[in-house]
């Protein structure tokens, strides 16, 4: 008898234990998981977060239609930043003293990131698969952070070396957002530069709304660049790619990160942005239509928003599926301890976006691979992968 009370004592107390865990674990209660998103829905980057948004919601709505994660539905909110550093904080602090998220997922800005970092890191929030590639998303206390790909760093080296290498460039130029965003890609550039035994010679600043690029561009044929990497909005590197086509630069070839690897980008009437190079973390969606993964997530993602998806839409569907793995994996005792050791377990190879997932202790980028790709007659094509 002694020892079925004590059986019963134990029981009872872990879960208690359990109850006041989930009831100190902010954004956690018995029937709902609160994840939200700092995004640009009607900036200068809107073309990446409100298809990342909505390919996100398709997996949340699906979820939480099935029952949910352990029995809690998740709800989804998501902040507009506009890619405009005050709104940003609205957002941020919306999110974590009036809803209570549990995480962050796929908050997008370099800038805007590093500052959430501020109001995150102290309550121990998880940021994961943020929508920038910045090497900060990783920066000390590392514990909390999570991204999916490799950096713009990387990305800027590996295609400029690629360039370099097929073309024969001997001048590498950057034109940029003066960000931690630009920063990095200009810093990658000059890395790529220094691996491929050439010069970089040149490098102009531009304000996020500027459209006229003549003067700029002017400039780096002064200087004889024949690579130029790019770090600006969706707009201006169509603008800046168009242009140059105009003014018969044909000897320049225009490098983009993934922060250019969009189907809009591809799509562009006319042919204007055929031979523009981007450098990324994952393959194109379109170019693998056919394939079952893409193909089963088109037909969802149709089904689901009445609309064809887009590069981002995928990456959206994909940093959710993540984010519902290791909620699972986290099991019904959900706290921020037990969700960051999930992340940690995580291996996997997500066919959709073409890339091998893993994380670890020590480890919280979850792919390394870098894809070059071109537009060719208005898609993206592989040409190299490191």
């Amino acid at each position: 008898m002694r020892n079925v009370i004590k059986r019963l004592a134990a029981a009872t107390a872990l879960t208690a234990a359990a109850t006041i865990a989930n009831a100190e674990t902010q954004g956690v209660s018995d029937d709902e998981i609160v994840i939200g998103s700092v995004n640009d829905l009607s900036g200068i980057f809107a073309a990446v977060g409100v298809p990342a948004t909505k390919g996100a919601n398709v997996v949340f709505d699906r979820v939480n239609a099935e029952g949910g994660v352990h029995g809690r539905k998740i709800r989804f909110v998501v902040e507009d930043n506009g890619y405009q550093m005050p709104r940003a904080m609205q957002g941020y602090n919306k999110l974590l003293n009036r809803d209570k998220v549990f995480a962050m997922l796929q908050s997008l800005g370099t800038p805007m990131n590093v500052a959430g970092f501020k109001l995150l890191d102290p309550k121990g929030i998880p940021n994961v698969a943020p929508l920038t590639a910045a090497r900060q998303m990783l920066q000390e206390p590392m514990d909390n952070k999570f991204t999916s790909f490799s950096t713009y760093f990387d990305q800027s080296r590996v295609g400029v070396k690629y360039l370099a290498e097929q073309f024969g460039g001997q001048k590498v130029c950057t034109m940029y957002l003066p960000t931690d965003f630009g920063e990095e890609i200009l810093e990658g550039s000059k890395a790529g530069a220094e691996e491929a035994g050439i010069a970089f010679a040149a490098e102009t600043t531009h304000k996020p709304d500027e459209t006229d690029f003549v003067g700029s561009l002017s400039k780096l044929k002064e200087e004889g660049c024949n690579i130029v990497t790019m770090a600006l909005g969706v707009r201006q590197a169509i603008t800046v790619v168009g242009t140059a086509k105009k003014m018969g630069l044909a000897d320049m070839k225009f490098l983009g990160t993934s922060a250019s690897f969009l189907t809009v980008v591809a799509q562009v009437p006319g042919g204007v942005t055929d031979g523009f190079y981007a450098a990324a973390s994952w393959q194109d969606l379109w170019a693998r239509a056919d394939e079952p993964a893409p193909a089963a997530f088109i037909e969802e993602y149709k089904a689901a928003t009445g609309e064809d998806p887009v590069g981002f839409s995928m990456l959206g569907y994909s940093a959710a599926e993540m984010m519902v793995k290791a909620l699972e994996a986290a099991g019904p005792d959900l706290t921020h301890e037990s969700f960051i050791a999930a992340m940690e377990s995580l291996d996997y190879q997500d066919e959709l976006v073409g890339n091998h997932i893993t994380y670890g202790p020590d480890d919280h980028q979850g792919a390394d691979s870098v894809y070059v790709s071109v537009v060719e007659n208005g898609a993206w094509k592989i040409v190299y992968e490191e």
